[in-house]
């Protein structure tokens, strides 16, 4: 135990340390110490519910889970490392039980970040274009609103604009197609096939590129980050329909959604699709662990795999993807939700916890609710006639006034101009009703606190 007291903690922080998406202002954060479940507890003995798995989505089986601590301790003081281009039995045990899980994949790479997971599905597409497409094929469809990386490669595949601010010039060869909001559908109220049309405005933009140009689309299952968007019914058959057609492949990223965040292992399993590639990261090893994965078919693998010239297969290597404890936690990870049926709990708290939130929707200031699983979001609007956003600063003002309650949320966080304006729900999947319940009142007041 260290012997810095409450005070120095805070000074050490705000002088020595840099905070991600946070603008320090002379004011240190929340310093969190311990976690049990889905409490946490801060610097000042203070105790939180998080509803935010870990403020980003990934503590997926709670905190402190002995199981996954000790399995990633044991391997450690048996091996902690060996480079990925050598074997090894956690990762192979773990990429067997993942693909036990994703019929129609076949291939598990390993790595350390959702990023970089995106970055080796991009490197996959851009060396298949130059093997079999002469270089033409390498331009990647990316979706506005959608989330994949905060390197110079991901943000330009990004749609949120406040994100990319200032970041450029990015990486050519990334366009962007519109998003697939039903709640703010550029088409009439009552469209029929309301998900076909938003799809195909995915063709419009590959045939005006070239189809030829073309050689992938990357798509969050259910836009997370970007503002809790589940797609209309018919959309993803559409856009299978159209990848197929002009020989695009489908990287999928289920950084948010993937291990179970929706109620089935993988945020696309809900729907029609079968994609070629499939990233992952932040509930692989529900955070104990940091760990990535580029999931492919078997047909994504064999066209890197040409022995004919010595530079044509994927020279790629992520140092840390050889942290062998980190596979040996995922495994015991995706061992715990199988063994207590935590997808089973996704579901059925998912859609307790969506019924306690379409009741806010009587509030003047809440627009929409919606999301799948265990991740769901609240819109707010200044006027739900004109479907206004409600000014950022307010929807701050309604976090800080459920973290007053003990109580943490999520919400769109320098992210658009002017739409910064979703609250995310998104608890561990081992959440109760009685703490869903908690989450809600927390909820109710704070709107009535803030909005009146």
């Amino acid at each position: 135990m260290s012997a810095k007291n409450t005070n120095e903690y805070v000074n050490g922080d705000i002088k020595n340390v840099w905070h991600h998406l946070m603008l320090h202002q002379g004011n240190a954060p929340m310093i969190a110490v311990e976690g049990k479940g889905l409490y946490l507890k801060d610097l000042n003995g203070k105790e939180y519910l998080d509803a935010t798995s870990g403020g980003v989505w990934c503590v997926n089986v709670g905190y402190g889970r002995d199981r996954i601590a000790n399995a990633a301790a044991e391997q450690m003081k048996k091996l902690p490392f060996y480079a990925a281009s050598c074997g090894s039995q956690p990762a192979i045990d773990f990429s067997e039980k993942l693909l036990s899980h994703m019929p129609g994949l076949s291939r598990v790479y390993i790595s350390s970040s959702g990023s970089e997971a995106n970055e080796k599905a991009f490197k996959m597409v851009r060396q298949i274009s130059q093997l079999k497409h002469g270089g033409k094929k390498y331009k990647i469809i990316y979706r506005d609103r959608d989330y994949h990386g905060t390197t110079i490669s991901t943000l330009s595949a990004c749609g949120q604009e406040e994100r990319r601010e200032q970041y450029g010039p990015f990486t050519p060869g990334f366009v962007e197609f519109p998003a697939c909001l039903a709640y703010r559908s550029p088409y009439p109220e009552g469209t029929k096939n309301l998900g076909e049309k938003f799809a195909r405005e995915l063709e419009a933009v590959v045939l005006k590129e070239g189809p030829d140009t073309v050689g992938a689309v990357i798509l969050e299952p259910i836009t997370a980050g970007g503002g809790i968007i589940v797609p209309p019914e018919g959309y993803y058959e559409t856009i299978s329909e159209i990848c197929k057609k002009y020989g695009i492949l489908i990287i999928m990223d289920e950084v948010v959604c993937g291990l179970g965040r929706t109620g089935k292992w993988f945020g696309y399993q809900h729907f029609n699709i079968q994609p070629d590639i499939v990233t992952m990261a932040k509930g692989v090893a529900s955070a104990y662990m940091p760990i990535s994965c580029t999931v492919t078919t078997e047909e994504v693998f064999a066209a890197l795999q040409d022995t004919t010239d010595k530079l044509s297969y994927f020279r790629d290597i992520s140092t840390f993807g050889g942290c062998l404890a980190a596979p040996a936690a995922a495994l015991e990870n995706i061992k715990i939700i199988e063994e207590e049926s935590l997808l089973d709990n996704v579901v059925a708290m998912g859609d307790y916890l969506q019924q306690g939130l379409q009741e806010l929707l009587s509030h003047s200031n809440v627009g929409d609710v919606r999301g799948k699983g265990l991740l769901q979001g609240i819109e707010f609007v200044a006027d739900k006639a004109s479907k206004k956003p409600l000014e950022e600063e307010k929807v701050i003002a309604v976090c800080g006034a459920m973290a007053k309650r003990g109580v943490l949320v999520g919400r769109t966080n320098r992210s658009f101009v002017g739409r910064n304006n979703i609250v995310n729900v998104a608890p561990a999947y081992i959440v109760t009703k009685d703490q869903i319940d908690i989450i809600l009142k927390a909820l109710r007041e704070s709107i009535t606190e803030v909005l009146g």
